[in-house]
């Protein structure tokens, strides 16, 4: 027996509907040169019970489309998880999810195979992204023992990157919005956040097909670009 076995834990139990949903989902993208526009993305928002990405769990999800260059409002995407043994605090009235709300959502195993048939293989976008990635791969590997390998985009490199005249390099979503005048409705709300966010790329990708750089691939080799030359700078 390894020494370390015990501390693996067990396979998600789907059953025979589940498990045939989930061998499924879509095949990862593949990013070639064509126009942003062509794409279709989705913008993901979760609200989580913490900031602890090993310890805390997400609550609710909220994404919308972004296709042919414009907010697709027929796409939309929202669940509020099942956590009844979840103890409520004060994130979780922060973000206007009390415990009828909690019991009332959908079970895990189902609102995350909803959402990945919703995302298909589109790449996502989401503001502060290494946390909602991290969070969602772990709900979805624990949930469905599925490994998350879709690329994200994160809206708050985006933003310094194409417009660096702004001097706000760590805004948070609120700074950004203001910047550019958008009028952002309900916030700490997975649905409303993806939405302003979704809002924010329109804009950014205005910005980089100005600057050339039109396609996933370009903004994906721009951004490992731009970040090389921030590591540079903090040293």
């Amino acid at each position: 027996m390894n020494l370390f076995s015990w501390l693996r834990r067990p396979a998600p139990k789907l059953n025979a509907r589940q498990q045939q949903r989930l061998e499924q989902l879509a095949p990862r993208p593949v990013f070639n040169e064509s126009p942003l526009r062509q794409h279709r993305w989705v913008v993901l928002d979760l609200e989580t019970s913490g900031l602890n990405m090993n310890r805390d769990q997400v609550l609710s999800i909220g994404a919308v489309v972004i296709e042919d260059g414009a907010i697709d409002f027929s796409q939309q995407f929202e669940r509020t998880l099942l956590r009844p043994d979840h103890k409520l605090n004060p994130s979780v009235l922060i973000h206007g999810l009390g415990p009828s709300a909690i019991a009332a959502g959908s079970e895990p195993v189902e609102a995350l195979l909803d959402l990945m048939e919703f995302v298909g293989n589109s790449p996502l976008l989401a503001f502060h992204a290494q946390f909602d990635q991290h969070m969602l791969g772990r709900a979805l590997k624990d949930s469905l023992g599925y490994r998350l390998h879709h690329p994200f985009f994160d809206v708050a490199e985006l933003a310094p990157m194409l417009c660096p005249d702004a001097n706000i390099r760590q805004a948070g979503l609120d700074d950004w919005t203001r910047f550019f005048g958008l009028q952002a409705g309900e916030r700490h709300n997975a649905s409303a956040d993806a939405l302003v966010t979704a809002e924010l790329a329109l804009i950014l990708f205005s910005h980089a097909r100005r600057q050339k750089i039109d396609s996933p691939a370009l903004l994906e080799q721009s951004l490992g670009k731009w970040r090389r030359r921030q590591q540079s700078h903090s040293f």
